[in-house]
């Protein structure tokens, strides 16, 4: 038997550390700054998604160049730049108070966000043998993962034990430590073999090919907006705000002992078999947390939520990677996360309306129905590639 190829070598490894530590920040905030704007700054709940969705909105806005960015300048340079202006953003948490500023600078620190992630994962793509696409992807998509687990267990944590400035600070020491493995990112890694063109095109904003996928991929996002975004404030209202640290531990440790085998069977058998149970996982989730009243009931939701967006995510993410030239796999990349966060920026608006006019059940039921359209365009879009011509 030929020996497969390896995934874990060096460069990936130093990327899979430099996008976890990217994305601790990210969920570590995600998870804090809403109880910040309503406990501290007195905001309403719709104010609390709003930060969220400038954070994407700049994401979105920016992301459709990164590609391009990528091109012109190098990918690990370009990573390198990001990374430490997103570090500058974090250390300012400490310093800004109005929420009018805060919105400013969640509004430009969405902008390094996003082409570094962009980076980080284009030059992962790079790294993954074309014939371990699924599983690499699957494993790299494991930083941000753990992160989502890390992020807010330390976040509100910190907060529960000594004060928001306390936690502004240990998450910039964080990414500063995080980050470094950047510097370790060999110059060979980079896929430019061509000269990029000055003129910008429509093609260096989007690829089209991953744009069925991406549009699938961004419903999932709105839903997952449910619980990225509202997630504390609903545990706060029942009671479990404590259990919050618990469920993204929960939500985590299912998807890490999943993803070997989802990987696996999404290389040999096929996205299908790996989405399609994952989306209905992800469903019973939402339904779970709706009518959950009780420690047992949270908990066992984020199980099923993680199995769910564990097995799915990966999955749009490797089919959108798949379904272009691997020297387009920066574009590829953009433009997923493009329509990711574009998902995730109106579902936190939308719902967090939701939340304010029919309270927080309804918003997980009504979270659902995206997961349900998400569902059947994945079906019939299989069915369209199965097609014989």
């Amino acid at each position: 038997m030929k020996n497969k190829e390896p995934i874990w070598t060096k460069a990936f490894i130093s990327l899979f550390t430099t996008n976890f530590s990217i994305f601790i920040i990210f969920y570590g905030l995600v998870s804090a700054l809403p109880l910040y704007a309503t406990d501290v700054l007195s905001r309403s709940d719709e104010d609390a998604g709003l930060l969220m969705t400038i954070f994407l909105v700049s994401a979105i806005v920016t992301r459709p160049f990164s590609g391009k960015i990528l091109d012109l300048f190098g990918k690990r340079k370009v990573l390198w730049l990001t990374l430490f202006l997103y570090l500058v953003c974090t250390g300012l948490y400490y310093f800004i108070e109005p929420f009018e500023a805060l919105l400013v600078l969640r509004f430009v620190q969405g902008i390094f966000f996003s082409i570094a992630t962009t980076a980080s994962g284009s030059l992962a793509a790079d790294n993954i043998p074309p014939s371990r696409r699924g599983a690499g992807l699957g494993y790299f998509t494991m930083s941000t993962n753990l992160a989502v687990v890390v992020g807010p267990l330390v976040a509100l944590t910190l907060l529960q034990s000594f004060s928001y400035d306390v936690m502004f600070i240990s998450l910039t020491v964080l990414l500063i430590l995080g980050a470094a493995s950047a510097l370790m990112i060999p110059s060979d890694i980079k896929a430019e073999t061509t000269v990029p063109r000055s003129k910008l095109t429509w093609n260096d904003l989007l690829e089209k090919n991953a744009l069925p996928v991406a549009l699938i991929a961004s419903l999932v996002a709105f839903s997952y907006a449910s619980v990225l975004s509202y997630l504390s404030i609903y545990s706060q209202e029942k009671g479990v705000l404590h259990l919050t640290s618990s469920f993204f531990a929960v939500f985590a440790i299912v998807m890490l002992a999943t993803r070997p085998f989802t990987g696996r069977i999404f290389d040999e058998k096929g996205p299908k078999y790996i989405v399609i149970p994952g989306l209905a996982s992800f469903m019973i989730g939402l339904l779970l947390l709706a009518f959950m009243n009780s420690p047992f009931l949270f908990l066992l939701s984020g199980a099923f939520i993680g199995l769910g967006y564990g097995a799915v995510v990966p999955s749009f993410q490797a089919l959108a990677i798949q379904s272009t030239k691997h020297e387009r796999s920066g574009y590829a990349t953009a433009t997923f996360f493009t329509l990711f966060d574009t998902g995730l920026a109106i579902g936190s608006y939308i719902l967090g309306i939701v939340a304010t006019q029919l309270g927080y059940q309804n918003l997980y039921l009504f979270s659902i129905i995206f997961l349900v359209i998400a569902l059947v365009l994945f079906i019939l879009r299989v069915k369209k590639v199965q097609r014989p011509v």
